[in-house]
């Protein structure tokens, strides 16, 4: 039975409770980070953190806890888990009040925090690649926040699962911008490429952590615009995130992308994002 944290306690899932008037269950009033954990430690703690006071200031929520008590608090929660190997999620919401749209005065938010088992992608996920789909990116403009309200992101990505692929590629006025639930890297010309951080798209941290893997390997990388004929023809697309890490994409749409399978730009920021997560 597992530990969880809820508003300042720790107790086994099974009892956690969350009021039905939670304004996060209401209106999706509330924000969250997922944290991947490797042999007990977390990688790129302090970028989680900070992307998570990043989008409590985007919703007008001043952070319920200190950097410490953070840290603190998942500390405990990495170290009763049952598997060396986790995800961390944890949520704050703008808490309990009658149903009403404007902000509640006098409310503490609602924290709550969980480990579960880190599951790898399956193995012939990065050996073939997976299959992706496009479609047109009709989210609302702060997609920059990692609100809890991602009723658009889980209809793109259910679109991308009933016609057989992985995950869902999103296109804005002709241009890239991200996955349904993960960040994009590609190959142009021989160049890493990623659409550049605005408020069209999350920060991504695995994306932040294979870019600066990009920039020690010496790999000729940029932060740009990317067309959607730029990604149609590209030699090499991956979708990053925290739990699957780098996933290469070789059919997109129903064809081949590059030579129809991983490549080799990929796969060497693939084998030096593996030795950063296990050594640092």
């Amino acid at each position: 039975m597992s530990q969880v944290y809820l508003n300042g306690a720790f107790l086994p899932l099974e009892e956690a409770r969350v009021s039905v008037l939670d304004r996060g269950f209401l209106f999706g009033d509330g924000i969250y980070e997922v944290i991947p954990v490797y042999g007990r430690k977390p990688l790129a703690l302090d970028a989680h953190l900070d992307r998570l006071e990043h989008s409590l200031a985007g919703i007008r929520l001043d952070n319920p806890l200190e950097r410490t008590a953070w840290v603190s608090l998942l500390e405990r929660l990495i170290r009763e888990a049952t598997t060396a190997d986790q995800s961390l999620y944890l949520q704050v919401t703008r808490g309990v009040a009658p149903r009403d749209h404007g902000f509640p005065t006098g409310v503490s938010p609602t924290v709550f925090a969980m480990s579960k088992p880190l599951t790898p992608v399956p193995p012939a996920w990065v050996q073939a690649g997976v299959a992706a789909v496009t479609r047109r990116d009709d989210r609302w403009l702060h997609c920059d926040l990692k609100t809890t309200a991602l009723l658009a992101n889980v209809l793109l990505r259910q679109q991308a699962l009933d016609e057989g692929a992985v995950e869902c590629l999103l296109l804005r006025a002709g241009f890239l911008t991200e996955g349904a639930a993960s960040n994009v890297v590609l190959v142009v010309d021989g160049v890493l490429c990623s659409p550049p951080r605005n408020h069209l798209l999350l920060a991504g941290i695995t994306l932040d952590l294979v870019l600066q893997l990009a920039a020690r390997l010496g790999i000729a990388h940029a932060e740009r615009p990317v067309t959607e004929q730029e990604l149609r023809s590209a030699e090499e697309i991956w979708i990053t995130s925290s739990t699957r890490e780098m996933v290469p994409v070789t059919r997109l749409d129903g064809k081949s992308v590059g030579a129809g399978q991983p490549g080799p730009i990929g796969l060497r920021l693939l084998s030096a994002y593996q030795a950063l997560k296990n050594h640092g």
